[in-house]
């Protein structure tokens, strides 16, 4: 049996009719750039995250770096970011001007650990972007609280989150405003990149829509220097299918998460730990092994599909060598990105592919 990582054909599979139907909805309006569809959908995914406002962008690293400049956030600020993420995150900060600052995460949950936080704010600081990393939500009530005594904006970097709950509500809600990436992959993907910013602040959701839109609310008068980045309608419509399956297909990716939870406890393995009041998404199941090469090939040679999410922690990246920030500087990060291996984890996945992927695992990790 062969059991790839990630498998999409499926999606059109169950939603060939609906994701037809957008197609042809599109093409037949003969308008492809911020019309009906990109409305809709912001008004939609507004509602199914429980915030007021919501703006289409081109990917989730625009979420981000739009959501830091309509902050004004930039030169000589700092930024505060996890040490555990994908790059993207930090890349926001740096293309805003701005100085990411790592702080370790929690070795459970591997999101940013809040008791480190405050002991990396400066007069400089600006910002704080706590991960929902893998889809489970970050701890953001001290989060919260220290940017509110600090005077510091929140921005949640929900990109692998889209409906997760935090002691009841939806990601997007917890901080001052959200970003989402709907890169095809991640439990609500476009096909193609897409991204949006969500917020209950009108002015600030403003600010990003003007920004996005090459500095411009009113067609041809610019008010500001912005960007091309713009949610098309085509992938609005497409994401607009599937908004309404994310929650019975985040059920079923939670049904494979707990088949593996049962399957591979008493291995070698560290599993993932879900936090008290968090309905994790599992955009990603996660395990970490001391061995971790040596199971990957175990479970290639079986046909087994598995990443790594990250091999290389954002610190040491050659694109942050000016940080200087060497080997050594993140150790829980380091020695996170040097054990964990990814799993196949999709809502398609069949019983059998599941009973397969933990039979090998097992007999790989005893």
């Amino acid at each position: 049996m062969k059991v790839p990582f990630l498998w999409l054909p499926p999606v059109y599979d169950e939603l060939g009719g609906a994701l037809d139907e957008a197609f042809r909805r599109v093409m037949r309006s003969g308008w492809f750039i911020l019309g009906d569809e990109v409305r809709a959908w912001e008004e939609e995914f507004a509602r199914d995250c429980g915030a007021a406002h919501c703006v289409g962008v081109a990917s989730g690293l625009d979420a981000l770096t739009l959501a830091l400049r309509a902050w004004e956030i930039g030169a000589g600020d700092e930024v505060i970011v996890p040490s555990n993420t994908y790059i993207a995150t930090w890349l926001a900060a740096s293309h805003v001007g701005a100085r990411p600052v790592p702080v370790e995460p929690d070795e459970a949950t591997y999101n940013i650990d809040p008791a480190r936080i405050e002991a990396a704010i400066t007069p400089r600081t600006r910002a704080i972007i706590p991960v929902h990393l893998y889809g489970q939500a970050a701890d953001m009530g001290p989060i919260m609280e220290i940017a509110r005594r600090r005077g510091l904006h929140v921005l949640e970097d929900a990109a692998q989150a889209a409906g997760a709950r935090h002691r009841g509500r939806r990601a997007g809600t917890l901080g001052h405003a959200a970003a989402f990436s709907f890169y095809p992959g991640k439990n609500l993907g476009a096909f193609g990149d897409g991204g949006a910013v969500v917020s209950d602040d009108a002015a600030f959701i403003e600010r990003v829509r003007r920004l996005g839109n090459y500095g411009s609310l009113v067609k041809y008068r610019n008010d500001v220097k912005g960007f091309n980045s713009r949610l098309d309608e085509l992938q609005a419509a497409l994401l607009r299918a599937r908004l309404p399956s994310l929650d019975e297909w985040n059920r079923r990716r939670e049904r494979v998460a707990r088949r593996y939870l049962d399957g591979l406890r008493g291995t070698s393995l560290a599993l993932p730990v879900v936090a008290d009041g968090n309905e994790h998404t599992w955009h990603l199941f996660v395990v970490r092994s001391p061995r971790r090469d040596a199971l990957q090939a175990a479970l290639d040679a079986h046909g087994v599909g598995t990443l790594i999410h990250y091999p290389v922690p954002p610190h040491l990246q050659p694109a942050y060598a000016e940080l200087r920030l060497g080997r050594g500087a993140f150790p829980v990060s380091e020695a996170i990105h040097a054990s964990v291996l990814s799993l196949p984890m999709w809502p398609h996945l069949a019983d059998a592919q599941v009973d397969y992927v933990i039979e090998r695992v097992a007999e790989a990790a005893r």
